[in-house]
């Protein structure tokens, strides 16, 4: 044999082993990402809530924890981070680089922010990986004791007679009771002005006072002072009768068409978290709300469990920002929250 064609032997040898080594490392290289994905989650899950103790985010964060601790097998922390109505703990989530962080978040952190406030540096489409919806709720279009009518309908035209004259309530500028309220003036032919408050229990003094005629607000607050007589209620803002507030109609009911609109919480990751792990979490959480107990727990503090996909979520995220987006560009509101 010639020393060229023991070369191009030699040669040919070599490279075929080198394949051979190149194939088995990223054979093991796949078999080590799998074994690591399937192990996740490693260490505790932190969920984090951008709301004090006790808030309605919180409470829903709070019932889902241990059941899912159960089910992945890691401690699942909640920690309260208050601040900027969510959005400072939507960033730190959106920043997140451990695997192990995710957020129970709000409409507004995960849809109409950045809308909200150009300057925020997190972007609610581009740097969130959706895990799953944890509940729903609908508002209540309530309206003060002093509206005349009474079905819907009637107390709804009283609003509208009331022209430019009326007030409706909020908790706050940019919030959904505000975007709300605008998106059914715009739906309803109402007229009345916004007069912005620190948070829903003002709101509802203002209505009790009759200081406001109208305002959004959620079941929990509003039900008690509808039963007593003090407010009552146009209806909710859910396409169909909610068990948070079965006995009302919905808006649709007084021919309020194209406003319908529910606050949620949601669990959203970074969108840096792996696939397999967002995929594992949304299981657990689908597993965890769709048991009766839990059920049952987030009815009794104001959320209608909502087991979904990610893709489900971040449908409810894209339609949420283009019908809450169209109020904020057609009346320029801009918040710094």
């Amino acid at each position: 044999m010639t020393i060229t064609k023991r070369r191009l032997l030699e040669g040919g040898a070599a490279a075929i082993a080198a394949s051979l080594l190149a194939k088995t490392s990223w054979a093991q290289q796949q078999r080590n990402n799998s074994a690591g994905e399937a192990s996740w989650p490693t260490k505790p899950l932190h969920i984090l809530v951008g709301f004090p103790a006790g808030a309605s985010p919180d409470l829903a964060a709070r019932a889902i924890a241990e059941p899912l601790s159960k089910i992945l097998r890691q401690p699942v922390i909640v920690e309260n981070k208050p601040g900027a109505s969510g959005n400072t703990v939507a960033d730190q989530v959106a920043k997140a680089t451990d695997d192990h962080t995710v957020g129970a978040l709000i409409n507004g952190n995960l849809t109409i922010a950045k809308l909200l406030n150009p300057a925020l540096t997190f972007d609610p489409e581009k740097d969130f990986a959706p895990v799953g919806l944890i509940g729903t709720a609908p508002l209540v279009l309530a309206v003060s004791g002093s509206a005349t009518g009474k079905t819907s309908a009637e107390q709804l035209l009283w609003v509208r007679n009331l022209g430019s004259g009326g007030k409706y309530g909020t908790p706050g500028v940019g919030t959904v009771g505000h975007l709300g309220m605008e998106l059914i003036k715009s739906r309803a032919a109402i007229t009345a002005q916004h007069k912005p408050y620190t948070g829903n229990p003002q709101v509802i003094a203002g209505l009790l006072a009759n200081e406001i005629q109208l305002a959004l607000l959620p079941p929990g607050l509003a039900l008690p002072h509808i039963k007593s007589g003090k407010i009552k209620a146009i209806g909710v803002t859910s396409p169909e009768r909610s068990p948070l507030a079965g006995e009302l109609p919905t808006i649709r009911d007084a021919d309020v068409r194209g406003a319908d609109l529910e606050i949620w919480t949601a669990l959203a990751a970074p969108a840096s978290m792996k696939p397999a792990a967002v995929a594992k979490l949304n299981a657990a959480l689908v597993e965890v709300i769709s048991s009766p107990d839990v059920s049952q727990a987030l009815l009794k503090t104001g959320w209608q469990a909502q087991p979904g996909s990610p893709d489900t979520l971040a449908k409810r995220m894209r339609a949420d920002t283009t019908r809450l987006g169209g109020v904020i560009i057609m009346k320029g509101i801009h918040s710094e929250g």
